[in-house]
């Protein structure tokens, strides 16, 4: 089966695959930069894992929308202001 070529798509599935691209950045911005700025307590899971899993694994932004959903643990401040 031959690869398709950037070319060859059609100027809808560029966007499709330019916007899913931008999408899975940001969440992995976002994610990074929670993940970096909590310590280990606040994190479900080990977090050297998740900082190894938001860099290197290609997941179409189901991976940060896991950590930010599941591996986060909430914040002493924002369980006292619910």
């Amino acid at each position: 089966m031959a690869r398709t070529k950037w070319n060859d798509l059609t100027d809808q599935q560029k966007a499709a695959i330019i916007a899913a691209a931008a999408v899975d950045g940001g969440l992995r911005l976002w994610a990074g930069r929670d993940l970096a700025a909590r310590n280990r307590h606040e994190v479900n899971g080990p977090k050297w894992l998740w900082a190894a899993g938001l860099s290197t694994i290609n997941s179409l932004g189901v991976l940060p929308a896991l950590y930010l959903l599941l591996g986060r643990r909430r914040r002493a401040a924002d369980a006292a202001a619910s």
